[in-house]
């Protein structure tokens, strides 16, 4: 258990749509089946019983409600907020992997607890198009960020540096009052080529619009050593940890090392917790090796990576998600106290 004024804002967690009737070409439920292994893998532990009929794969193909995922992430574990994120992957899914309606549709249910973030993609069907939707996200849907996955299976892949594709989208964001776009990096959930998914693109688009922070999901794993390069030299970049903070359930010394260079070379301030809830089941066993966990002196003294200590802590865990998005963390905590459960 944490400490009772730990604030947990977790950066992404989807209404994942992975049903039969969301698979877009005939061959999607390959793409599918690659992600639902991934997930099983980074479960705890006797999760598919709670959450999937006792299922590790068929039990996680399907579409989630609102009340599942509330009661997940709100009741099953100690998170306080949390983002919806729209991942609008149409080359696989009709709707999108995880789409937009449904995200919003979590935030609605939950309004104490939830921040929606849209999703929109210059390719469909075009800029154009990409422009109008955004707008509607932000104006009609209440979106406070954007999420982008830029490779594609059927050759539409871009870049998130092209000034014809992304900056548009870039300026209507900032326009419409957005300040944060976040990317999916590395960790293909699809076949798309792993080349298209290397963070370097984030480059020159955080150079062009220093103004806006550019949020890099999954560590960019295998392309780690880029994305704390890229980290280290932009300000305006932050790293959030989806995708890999489940990593102690396998591999706990590979993940204190990447935790070490992070705080070495980036520092706790531009981290970001993110559960990616409910594919690898129930954050709370992660949240509660999270807090407890050190940095060995093995890799202080090999490496000269710090000490976590537990402001660090309580940075990654939801600080910095609250100050990037304007949540007064001590006024929050005093309204879920009263706000009963969700």
């Amino acid at each position: 258990m944490l400490n009772g004024d730990v604030f947990v804002f977790d950066n992404v967690v989807h209404m994942y749509d992975l049903s039969d009737e969301n698979l877009a070409r005939p061959d999607s439920g390959l793409d599918r089946l690659w992600h639902l292994r991934i997930g099983k893998g980074r479960r705890p532990a006797g999760q598919e019983d709670i959450y999937a009929g006792g299922d590790a794969i068929g039990g996680f193909a399907r579409k989630w409600t609102c009340d599942e995922l509330g009661r997940l992430v709100f009741e099953d574990s100690e998170t306080d907020m949390a983002m919806a994120q729209a991942v609008v992957l149409y080359d696989v899914y009709k709707e999108g992997f995880s789409p937009v309606q449904a995200q919003y549709e979590f935030a609605c249910a939950n309004p104490e607890r939830v921040l929606f973030c849209g999703g929109v993609d210059p390719k469909y069907p075009s800029v154009e198009g990409a422009l109008e939707e955004l707008e509607r996200q932000v104006t009609e849907m209440g979106a406070r960020s954007v999420k982008f996955y830029n490779a594609h299976i059927d050759g539409n892949s871009w870049r998130c540096d092209d000034p014809e594709l992304a900056y548009p989208i870039y300026e209507k964001g900032r326009e419409l009052g957005l300040n944060v776009f976040q990317y999916h990096k590395g960790f293909p959930i699809t076949r798309a080529r792993l080349e298209d998914l290397t963070p370097l693109d984030i480059q020159q688009a955080a150079m062009d619009f220093p103004d806006l922070t550019f949020a890099i999901h999954h560590l960019a794993l295998p392309y780690f050593e880029e994305c704390v390069y890229i980290a280290a030299r932009f300000e305006n970049v932050v790293l959030v940890l989806s995708g890999t903070m489940h990593l102690p359930l396998i591999a706990p010394w590979q993940f204190k090392e990447y935790m070490g260079r992070l705080l070495r070379d980036v520092g706790s301030e531009r981290i970001l917790w993110g559960s990616e809830a409910p594919l690898l089941g129930n954050p709370q066993p992660m949240i509660e090796w999270f807090w407890g966990m050190e940095i060995d002196e093995e890799l202080q003294e090999r490496y000269g990576y710090p000490p976590i200590t537990e402001q660090d802590k309580r940075n990654i865990l939801g600080e910095n998600q609250a100050r990037l998005f304007g949540i007064d963390v001590a006024a929050k905590k005093k309204e879920l106290s009263g706000a009963g459960d969700c």
